[in-house]
């Protein structure tokens, strides 16, 4: 076990997965901290909608993958806007299964930790799941994404489901090019940062966007997105 797995630890996102048995889901919490040391312990908040939700109510056990700083808008739109209920998020993606028997990321993540639910609290929307860890390690060298960073550089947006969603304010308009937002998960295209997880240069209007560009979060298509107010 390798402890310096929790040095990775921030108020960040993280892919929380756990199964049924049959079959594995994971998402994207923002909420997963250290509790205690000796014994070593964390916890998780999950809202009771998810289905990642019901499947550690189910077996009890839990994985945590660290997002990495680099990780594309588009890996964390997978785990954080879209359902395992439709499709099955793991594919396509890079894992490997812990000692726990459920998946650990291994794309654009720095650490994993494993853990076996011993409480839980409910906390009306979401329930936390306080979990004993029985594994941990560090994947790669590189730093973990902060929830700061997310939102303020990759300009990322939280789901209603999070613990920590608000309801914003729609931004002021920018001054030289029109912003235009996402209307499924409320991503907004600022030409002035351009979208460079997709090769857009800073300085491209929305307009000259390539047809088949679609959002970097929940991939939603270009005809999705309505002009900022």
């Amino acid at each position: 076990m390798n402890k310096a797995a929790f040095f990775k630890m921030s108020y960040g996102l993280y892919v929380v997965s756990s199964g049924d048995g049959a079959r594995f889901n994971g998402q994207i919490a923002n909420t997963v901290f250290q509790v205690t040391s000796e014994p070593a312990t964390i916890a998780v908040c999950i809202n009771k909608q998810n289905l990642t939700h019901e499947f550690i109510r189910q077996s009890r056990k839990f994985t945590a993958s660290i997002v990495a700083r680099s990780a594309p808008l588009e890996f964390i739109g997978r785990f954080g806007f879209k359902s395992g209920r439709d499709i099955d998020k793991f594919d396509g993606v890079n894992y490997k299964i812990g000692v726990t028997g459920f998946p650990i990321v291994t794309d654009h993540t720095v650490a994993a930790i494993e853990a076996e639910v011993f409480d839980e609290l409910d906390c009306g929307t979401h329930r936390i799941f306080v979990g004993r860890v029985v594994d941990c390690d560090v994947l790669r060298d590189e730093e973990p994404m902060t929830y700061a960073y997310y939102h303020e550089v990759k300009g990322g947006k939280s789901p209603k489901t999070a613990p920590t969603y608000q309801k914003e304010a729609p931004p002021r308009p920018a001054a030289k090019a029109d912003r235009y937002v996402c209307s499924v998960c409320g991503y907004v295209y600022d030409p002035e940062k351009g979208d460079p997880d997709s090769g857009i240069k800073p300085g491209t209007p929305f307009e000259d966007l390539p047809e088949d560009w679609t959002c970097p979060v929940c991939g939603a298509e270009k005809d999705k997105f309505e002009k900022e107010a």
